[in-house]
């Protein structure tokens, strides 16, 4: 369990956003093991999945119920005709159920100034749902590092420490980790933000220059972390420090609405 704080009241509750995947050739709403027990152990919270039902959800209804959202990774791509981007390549595994139920989720959370962790595809989904773009194969970018992991390694080794990320000086994860000084972060992507969202403010980048982690300044919590803090944080304090940060704003959330009710 985590040694994040719980205070007195429920525990916050957490949407988890679920991918659409195939379970025993059965197409299914999933949400990595990892993710919900980040949201409920990390961050103390109490996980609710949220399907991937695209318009067929009332986005309202849900953050209704809700304290903060966690938008998950995956192995699937956002649609780049959503932002602009090329076809693409034969293979490309998209998600067009997951991009019309996210992308609205993720605007309509920042409208509501709910706390928000993007993760992942999260972080990617995040920039673009506020107008941004990504590069779908950033190894082929002149100067930018091949980001990918090795799928032939066992879980742990993939999930591991890659490379650093230096946050930047006055945001809101360099007060999460308590300065400005690089830490370890693993690696496990092929795309990443191209072009930044307007209103969003660089938090991290990689030694290649690298958009790693992004924000909303004026908002209550709105982080997107391009690696895997559900992978680390049992064993980083840096990655705990992520999840304790958005657990204690979504118990502030849940706090704020107990008191208005």
């Amino acid at each position: 369990m985590s040694s994040a704080p719980i205070s007195s009241g429920r525990r916050p509750v957490i949407a988890v956003t679920a991918c659409i995947k195939l379970v025993e050739g059965s197409p299914s709403h999933a949400a990595g093991m990892k993710y919900v027990e980040a949201a409920a152990d990390g961050a103390g919270g109490m996980p609710l999945i949220v399907p991937a039902l695209g318009s067929g959800i009332d986005i309202d209804q849900v953050l209704d119920l809700v304290d903060g959202v966690l938008v998950t990774g995956s192995t699937s791509n956002v649609a780049p005709e959503i932002y602009g981007g090329p076809a693409p390549r034969p293979g490309n595994k998209g998600d067009p159920a997951r991009d019309a139920t996210t992308l609205p989720l993720i605007r309509a959370a920042i409208e509501r100034d709910m706390p928000l962790l993007a993760i992942c595809r999260g972080h990617q989904e995040l920039n673009v749902a506020l107008g941004g773009s990504l590069h779908q194969h950033v190894h082929e970018v002149p100067g930018m590092m091949d980001h990918r992991d090795d799928a032939s390694l066992p879980w742990e080794e993939r999930f591991g420490h890659a490379h650093p990320v230096m946050p930047e000086a006055g945001g809101l994860l360099a007060r999460i980790q308590g300065g400005v000084a690089p830490f370890l972060v693993n690696s496990l992507h092929h795309q990443a933000i191209d072009r930044l969202a307007p209103g969003l403010r660089v938090e991290a980048r990689a030694e290649d220059g690298l958009v790693e982690a992004i924000s909303i300044p004026g908002r209550r919590f709105v982080l997107g972390v391009q690696w895997h803090p559900e992978a680390l944080w049992r064993i980083d304090p840096a990655h705990d420090a992520i999840l304790k940060a958005f657990g204690e704003a979504a118990r502030a959330w849940a706090a704020r609405a107990e008191a208005a009710a």
